[in-house]
């Protein structure tokens, strides 16, 4: 197998991952948040009440994915949850006090994370580079619509 080029654009791209991911982590951490709580936590900060199944869409992730962040979540008290009181199937989820001072503290984090990695960025170099990951989302969606588009054609031709 071939070693990856260092100076190539696809070993710099999984490089500045890691070290996003590792910077994120650390700062996440001190504060006792994992990395993929503060996109929760930013939701309820918006519209707080929202069901599992609201917040499951809203992050693009399965209903199971949030049962178990929820879960790990009231432990460290930073969310409760509720009955609705319409609809006593439903259960709606609230940030307490707590939730909402890590909530702030979150956030504060990610916009030091985003100051340490664009801050001596000009704006026009800042329009190029949203440009630029954009066109690189783009790609990817594409690629990742072709695949779904793909395994639905087999599982079809499976049914037949």
């Amino acid at each position: 197998m071939e070693k990856l080029d260092k100076d190539s654009l696809y070993y710099m791209f999984l490089e500045i991952l890691r070290l996003h991911y590792y910077r994120t982590h650390v700062l996440l951490d001190g504060i006792g948040v994992y990395p993929g709580q503060p996109p929760l936590l930013f939701i309820l900060s918006k519209e707080d009440g929202l069901s599992q199944t609201e917040i499951a869409t809203k992050l693009d992730v399965k209903p199971s994915t949030i049962a178990v962040m929820l879960k790990r979540m009231e432990k460290a008290n930073l969310v409760e949850r509720r009955q609705d009181t319409e609809d006593q199937r439903v259960s709606r989820v609230y940030l307490t006090d707590e939730g909402q001072e890590i909530c702030a503290k979150s956030m504060r984090i990610m916009k030091k994370i985003e100051e340490e990695c664009f801050g001596n960025f000009s704006v026009e170099e800042k329009v190029i580079l949203r440009r630029l990951f954009m066109q690189i989302r783009q790609n990817l969606t594409i690629v990742n619509d072709k695949e779904i588009t793909t395994i639905r054609c087999k599982e079809f031709k499976k049914e037949i």
